[in-house]
């Protein structure tokens, strides 16, 4: 029986629909690409090409390198197809998976300087994951990045990104802010109403205005 397909399988499907790839350049091109925004281990990327010429939509091809064998995939007329169809469903939201956010909900059960340590580590995340962005960008805006006829496509992603780490650098700065003034026993501290009202106020963009105010 064939395996299941999953939104990974798709993703590495989708880099075959620009090019062929070996096994370990598909793990290079999703670490770089797809990777970005649906993170899985290195180790499972390998069974997904496999899985892809079970469906009939990549066929393999073996040849050599130097004196090395390796396997090369490519996307077929088939798999085309199923790409096309995949693609016409809507896709789900974010799944958010943040280990910080993980200890900063225990935090009072540690130190004020754990919990900073860990904001500062969040936010220095970004910085790094974004300066890999802006690489990438300047490269594209000065017509030398690669797969430059899919510009627009990669355009929709970079903006994503960009938004996304500015966030979380953004929230970074604001928790070290608070938690500065946090004291040594966290579990001590009580959060002032005005600034749970502050957050909330800030949770409210999605609702629409109330239509009794004038």
């Amino acid at each position: 029986m064939s395996r299941v397909l999953t939104t990974t399988t798709y993703g590495v499907l989708g880099l075959l629909a620009v090019r062929p790839y070996s096994t370990y350049e598909l793990a290079k091109a999703m670490g770089l690409s797809v990777g970005r925004v649906w993170s899985r281990a290195e180790s499972k990327l390998f069974e997904e090409p496999k899985k892809l010429v079970e469906h009939g939509y990549a066929r393999a091809r073996e040849e050599t390198v130097g004196r090395r064998p390796r396997t090369v995939y490519s996307i077929t007329a088939a798999g085309r197809r199923a790409l096309a169809a995949w693609l016409a469903e809507p896709g789900d939201g974010p799944v958010l998976e943040f280990e910080g956010l993980v200890k900063l909900m225990f935090a009072d059960h540690g130190s004020r300087a754990d919990a900073l340590e860990t904001i500062a580590r969040a936010r220095a995340w970004a910085v790094e994951m974004n300066a890999d962005s802006v690489a990438a960008g300047e490269r594209f805006a000065e017509g030398g990045g690669r797969y430059e006829e899919r510009r627009a496509t990669s355009l929709l992603v970079g903006a994503f990104l960009t938004d996304f780490y500015a966030l979380v650098a953004q929230w970074a700065e604001w928790a070290a802010a608070e938690v500065e003034g946090w004291p040594d026993d966290i579990a001590s501290h009580r959060t002032a109403p005005e600034l749970t009202r502050a957050v909330l106020a800030r949770a409210r963009w999605s609702q629409p205005d109330d239509p009794g105010k004038t």
